[in-house]
């Protein structure tokens, strides 16, 4: 028992509690924060995308199972989002060792951009909100390109689909809290097709410490979505998309 709390192993307990602390805020940037980390221990991409699906299976299960409690869910929108971000998070672990995904990167990311500058701009100048979840359209593509994405790279499906729906007017902790339930439906078919397919090697103590730091920041996470006011977690969300998608541009030009 010793052996494993070191001093490593309490690095990966506070990554991960960090990426699902700010995942369970805004809905985005567990899978940015954990694989970078990952990466930059010289595990290779197909390995930490799938050390980060498996840790994300409990940490979302966690987080939404938090978000479910303060009645931070949408009904509506769990089957406009669930099945086709599904099915694009098989494709995108049966296609990652033959698609060219970092040719997709730099469209992905002016995509994003875009994506949080529109919320700013609608927040700050005036929201209105949507009477229906009807009302917004293209939610299924955006969230099979989500769960595509995301399987390619370690991330992708929560600033897709968050920064769609809030940008479409939907209420933000509701939006955060049904993203999250979503996602851990999705992590867990792309986990699965990951061990099936390329396994993700002797990284249980990454693993764990992954997933024991994200259990631990699950609820006071969902409680601060929750009292936060929803103008400034609106503001909160655009500028993290727009700085996560100006940290990718900017690292393809270094």
């Amino acid at each position: 028992m010793e052996d494993l709390f070191t001093t490593e192993f309490l690095l990966y307990l506070g990554v991960g509690f960090l990426a699902q602390f700010v995942d369970g805020v805004t809905g985005m940037a567990h899978s940015v924060i954990a694989n970078s980390f990952l990466l930059s221990l010289g595990i290779p991409p197909a390995q930490s995308s799938a050390s980060v699906h498996a840790t994300r299976t409990l940490t979302s299960l966690a987080s939404a199972l938090s978000h479910f409690r303060l009645g931070n869910i949408e009904k509506g929108l769990i089957k406009r989002l669930l099945i086709t971000g599904m099915l694009g998070g098989v494709v995108g672990v049966l296609l990652i060792g033959q698609l060219p995904g970092h040719y997709l990167t730099p469209f992905v990311a002016l995509y994003l951009l875009f994506v949080g500058g529109r919320l700013l701009w609608k927040t700050l100048k005036k929201r209105e909100e949507i009477d229906s979840p009807e009302a917004s359209k293209g939610l299924a593509l955006h969230s099979g390109i989500g769960g595509f994405l995301d399987s390619l790279g370690g991330g992708g499906w929560g600033p897709i689909v968050t920064g769609k729906l809030l940008s479409d007017g939907y209420e933000p902790a509701q939006t955060v809290g049904t993203v999250n339930l979503v996602k851990f439906f999705i992590t867990a078919v792309q986990t699965v097709a990951f061990i099936v397919t390329i396994g993700i090697g002797d990284y249980w103590r990454i693993i764990l410490g992954l997933i024991i730091g994200g259990i631990l920041a699950a609820p006071p996470s969902a409680m601060l979505c929750k009292k936060l006011p929803s103008k400034w977690l609106l503001v909160g969300v655009g500028i993290l998309i727009m700085a996560l998608s100006l940290r990718t541009l900017l690292g393809l030009l270094l």
